[in-house]
């Protein structure tokens, strides 16, 4: 499919978006009506013009045949009085193209910043499930591609599309009025040069289609022969590479020499038929002047207003074009808009003593109840998996991949709803609870570490947005950053960069932590929390995240056994279901799957 805005690009339902597209746009309307009238006024004093102007010629001749005649000459009064009153109307046609571009202007990135927020908001609200199954690349192009395409569209379009049919409506009367014969000519040409345009346009439609297709295969491996350019020199694969960028970029010359050479003879041909014609009305004005049926300045007035004929038809297939991206991109919006969104607020929230349960004040007991859930409903991944978790206590959760741990914790926190059974905090069912509540009384650290541009302090800030600085430092000797930290160049203020990549993968893990030490929430949850550190940093660390345990309903996913000796509970899930569940030791006397895993890993290492 061809990137936004390229040719070809159009929408299935264009009728049903330019609709939406028009009631989106209808608090804006009072400044559109106004663009209109600003539009239409400048356009009708513009191609009034002209005519004018032809009125001065023709002063300016008979001034010149009395004088070579013996009369009086030319009368600059009037002649005066006839510029005075062009400029005038000219002055006025351009004071209100100025407002109507100001007035446009403003508009468009008012509807640019609608949509950016209505699109950044929906983000927060769409669940888990969506994002599954939904490349980010292709939500960040709606955000940035398909807002501009659409407001870009809007700027042009709009305007240009009003301009376009006044002038040819107006400039079509001022021509009539001033000869038939000679409008028919100018007429004629049109569809002959639509014509031989369109046969243009035809052909070089494919070559355009695949120069955005090479376009994009170029763009693609540019950008992973960078980001894997080390593992590219490790294999000694440079010369493969770059014949496979050879032959995509050689794909894309060819394409773009041919669309470019296509699209350029357009305007030859439009000019060549444009000559044609002034060759004609030149010959038929000049026959007609000398019969003394036109006047010689009405010849000047008809040149002007057969190139200012022509020019809004061509116009009209290039708005014709921009609006079809524009409803497209709009189309593409409304589709994401249109994404059913999880549900935020809780359908009947749970009450103690008549008072609405305040999230901040649960212990942390958890209970998992006959819980039942698949990504695809028909094929579930949790099968019928029950549990009940103490308040304070610190539950570890293992087993092979695949077997639905992750899957658990995500319950937890509602980035899914289960398909059967229940969960409850404290005795209440976490759907009596706001999504946004709820999740306030986890904190999380993952394998996948996230940092944002920014400062160090501000990425724990994170955890807790109204903490001090000196808070912030006792959770960073807490996970044991503080030490690292003071020998960056410039320690807590140190930018980090998009990626993070200007600190090491195990420095990113600490600072997670960090965060989550600082959120001191009442339920954790450590998805392979300490995978990315050194051994004696992974010490340093469960000490730690021991102190922070203490009094919290803690949840440790694990693949290292040897991390989660100290758990109160280890639970050992198998295709959706607990398998064994016990202590450390105890499961280890068992000889069971975990013991079987705990030894297997000992073996590997040795």
């Amino acid at each position: 499919m061809p990137p936004p805005g390229a040719p070809g690009d159009k929408p299935k339902n264009f009728k049903g978006t330019l609709v939406r597209l028009i009631k989106a746009l209808a608090e804006y309307r009072l400044h559109i009506i106004l663009i209109i009238i600003f539009a239409v006024g400048s356009c009708v004093f513009s191609v009034v013009g002209p005519k004018i102007l032809g009125n001065a010629t023709s002063e300016l001749y008979a001034g010149v045949v009395s004088k070579l005649a013996g009369g009086s000459g030319i009368d600059f009064a009037a002649l005066h009085r006839i510029l005075i009153f062009l400029f005038s109307l000219y002055v006025f046609s351009a004071l209100l193209s100025f407002f109507q571009s100001f007035l446009l202007a403003g508009i468009t990135q008012k509807v640019a910043y609608s949509f950016r927020r209505q699109l950044s908001e929906k983000v927060n609200r769409l669940p888990m499930s969506f994002f599954d199954k939904q490349q980010t690349c292709e939500v960040l192009s709606l955000i940035t591609n398909d807002v501009d395409t659409l407001t870009n569209g809007l700027a042009q379009s709009l305007t240009q599309l009003i301009t376009s049919v006044i002038t040819i409506i107006g400039v079509f009367f001022m021509m009539l009025s001033i000869n038939i014969p000679m409008t028919a000519v100018t007429v004629l040409m049109v569809p002959i040069s639509a014509y031989l345009v369109s046969v243009i346009v035809k052909h070089s439609q494919k070559y355009f289609m695949r120069q955005q297709a090479f376009l994009g295969h170029v763009n693609g491996q540019i950008e992973e022969s960078f980001s894997g350019v080390s593992v590219i020199q490790v294999f000694n694969n440079e010369e493969a590479v770059i014949r496979d960028f050879e032959k995509q970029n050689n794909g894309l010359y060819q394409s773009a020499w041919r669309s470019g050479f296509l699209s350029g003879l357009m305007m030859p041909i439009t000019g060549f038929i444009g000559n044609i014609c002034y060759v004609a009305v030149a010959v038929l004005g000049g026959w007609y002047a000398a019969m003394g049926t036109i006047r010689v300045g009405d010849i000047q007035s008809f040149i002007q207003y057969s190139r200012s004929f022509r020019m809004p038809i061509n116009d009209m297939t290039m708005i014709s074009n921009m609006l079809q991206s524009m409803v497209a991109a709009a189309e593409r919006i409304f589709r994401f808009l249109d994404e059913p969104e999880e549900e935020q607020l809780a359908a009947e929230h749970c009450m103690q003593n008549g008072v609405r349960v305040d999230p901040h004040s649960l212990q942390g007991a958890v209970e998992f109840r006959n819980v039942r859930f698949g990504y695809d409903p028909e094929q579930p991944v949790i099968k019928n998996f029950s549990a009940k978790i103490a308040p304070g206590q610190k539950i570890a959760i293992v087993g092979p991949t695949g077997a639905g741990k992750t899957t658990i914790v995500k319950l937890l926190m509602r980035f899914y709803d289960v398909n059967d059974g229940a969960i409850f905090v404290d005795g209440h069912n976490i759907t009596s609870f706001d999504r946004s509540e709820l999740r306030e009384v986890f904190g999380m650290v993952l394998q996948d570490t996230w940092l944002f541009a920014g400062s160090i302090t501000e990425n724990i800030r994170y955890g807790r947005l109204d903490a001090s600085d000196e808070e912030i430092r006792q959770a960073a000797e807490a996970a044991h950053v503080h030490h690292f930290v003071q020998t960056l160049p410039e320690g807590y203020n140190m930018q980090l960069n998009e990626d993070a990549t200007n600190i090491s993968q195990g420095q990113k893990q600490l600072l997670t932590i960090a965060r989550a030490i600082l959120a001191d929430n009442r339920i954790l949850i450590l998805d392979e929390a300490t995978s990315s550190v050194d051994t004696r940093t992974e010490e340093l660390i469960q000490k730690a995240m021991d102190n922070l345990m203490q009094g919290r309903t803690s949840f440790i996913i694990a693949h290292r056994l040897s991390t989660i000796r100290d758990a109160d509970l280890v639970l050992v899930m198998n295709e959706g279901d607990i398998v064994e569940q016990g202590t450390h030791d105890e499961l280890l006397q068992k000889n069971g799957v975990y013991a079987q895993m705990y030894y297997s890993q000992f073996d590997t290492v040795a």
